[in-house]
């Protein structure tokens, strides 16, 4: 925990770099500034608030999501503030904001509370990931950016981390820039992809903002420009004979190119170096890596490695594998970066408790037709239970006061659709999942690098068993509500149904 740093102090320094330091207080909706309007004009907008960012359901078919975006977020409420330009733009909106309103946003700053789940984790649906506590006015700002940080670096996140469940020992290459919704979805994805377990980017400017190893061979268009293509293989290898892979498909991968770079293989050997690999990026990788493993061995060549690349996602690389397909490295790209099978998580920002008259926080709920939009009343923390056997058993939604978890009471984990599906549990360790990242508008939370988020990561897989982590039918991982949570939401949706027969 760090403590005494305020946003004026902080603001956009997370990255330490200027290409990311941008003003962002109007990325947000519209309405969310007409709502801070309404309430500064009603005398409300000093009320205090707590929302919490939540998903409704897991992506892709997982069994788990991967929390991320957090690093983002913490920057953004860092440098959030309304600039003389911000301000002449909303001056010139249809609404017709109040000067006075408008002064007010020249002079805000974030003074709320955000606690939030570590990047990294495993998450699941209807549980806390962000939990902000402020004015009404502040936390109903944010909402947009928040979401939109951690939905896309979540779905990417969680999108690596399910190609390296199918291929945990082989080298990820995260290649999809070109593809990619611009340029910040191409570097932040980059960021989310690693965060997932992939191994380097192609993306340059992700490699010097966060450190991330860079990765990259050479296009057709460099064989091209040659008079044939051992002419530009050999002059490849020349200017980069420590760093020689060889894409080998321009014109015919097994008649020529993969005996091609054999050729300059065995030039390189004779000089004391040897070649890295042969990447293949079109045809029948599988056949085509088996035929070129032969070859390659044949040739006394068994250190290259092979590199496979031409849209691949974790099914065509599952699918290969089974194929016996001889592939050391992916490079992966349109269907990561683009999440391409599921291109939106669907995270939600809710209202869960808000100041009355009387000046005490009142838990509310929103109502739906559809059930499982109801939301779930009053301000919470999440606890993973993990059982006698160091796994994971459930996630645990709790009140604040409620030191049942804490204490190694016994808990009482039932279905919260399905209460009659219930059981006890009085062995376990509960682990803490929001931790605090802003407090009162100060930063208390040490941003860790990011070896140590994919550290984190990977001790989060070791907590479950593995048919919770499965690319196939996973198991359905329970997050329970406590008693009083539970009880608390029924009676409120019992108040709203009666109220509306009344």
């Amino acid at each position: 925990m760090q403590q005494g740093k305020h946003p004026a102090d902080s603001a956009a320094k997370t990255l330490g770099d200027e290409d990311l330091r941008r003003e962002l207080a109007l990325h947000t909706d519209k309405y969310q500034i007409n709502m801070m309007y309404a309430h500064w004009v009603n005398g409300t907008h000093k009320r205090k608030a707590v929302f919490e960012a939540y998903f409704r359901k897991l992506p892709f078919g997982n069994g788990y999501a991967v929390f991320a975006g957090l690093e983002r977020i913490v920057g953004y409420i860092g440098g959030l503030r309304f600039t003389e330009e911000d301000i002449r733009y909303l001056s010139e909106q249809e609404e017709n904001y109040a000067p006075a309103f408008l002064e007010e946003l020249l002079q805000f700053h974030f003074q709320g509370t955000i606690h939030a789940m570590k990047e990294g984790a495993l998450v699941f649906p209807d549980e806390p990931l962000i939990r902000v506590e402020g004015t009404i006015m502040e936390a109903q700002l944010v909402e947009t950016a928040i979401l939109n940080f951690m939905n896309y670096q979540t779905l990417i996140a969680t999108k690596a981390s399910r190609i390296k469940q199918v291929a945990s020992g082989d080298i990820l290459l995260e290649f999809g820039t070109r593809r990619a919704q611009e340029a910040d979805a191409a570097v932040w994805g980059a960021r989310a992809a690693y965060v997932g377990g992939f191994d380097a980017t192609s993306n340059m400017l992700a490699g010097k903002l966060f450190g991330i190893p860079t990765k990259g061979t050479h296009a057709h268009s460099w064989v091209q420009s040659f008079a044939s293509e051992l002419e530009a293989f050999d002059a490849y290898a020349k200017v980069m004979p420590d760093g020689v892979t060889l894409l080998v498909d321009t014109f015919d991968t097994l008649r020529s190119g993969v005996p091609n770079a054999i050729i300059t293989a065995k030039k390189l050997e004779a000089q004391g170096k040897r070649m890295q690999g042969i990447r293949l990026d079109s045809g029948d990788l599988a056949y085509l890596s088996i035929q070129a493993r032969k070859m390659l061995d044949e040739a006394g060549l068994q250190y290259v490695k092979i590199v496979a690349s031409n849209d691949l996602d974790e099914n065509t690389i599952m699918d290969m594998k089974l194929q016996g397909a001889a592939i050391d490295t992916w490079g992966v790209g349109t269907q990561l970066i683009t999440a391409s099978d599921q291109p939106s998580l669907g995270g939600v920002y809710k209202l869960v408790e808000i100041e009355s008259a009387s000046g005490e926080m009142t838990p509310t709920i929103k109502i739906s037709s559809n059930p499982e939009k109801v939301s779930t009343p009053g301000k919470k923390e999440v606890y993973r239970i993990i059982g006698d056997k160091g796994r994971a058993l459930a996630d645990y939604i709790s009140y604040p006061e409620d030191d049942a978890p804490r204490s190694g009471a016994r808990l009482k984990l039932f279905n919260p659709l399905h209460p009659y599906m219930k059981k006890h549990v009085d062995r376990y360790e509960a682990l803490p999942m929001l931790e605090p990242i802003y407090v009162n508008g100060f930063q208390v939370y040490k941003l860790p690098d990011l070896n140590e988020i994919r550290r984190y990561h990977r001790e989060q897989l070791d907590l479950f068993w593995p048919e919770y982590l499965r690319k196939l039918n996973p198991e359905v991982y329970r997050v329970n509500l406590s008693q009083q949570v539970w009880s608390r939401k029924q009676q409120l949706i019992a108040e709203h149904m009666q109220s509306d027969q009344e």
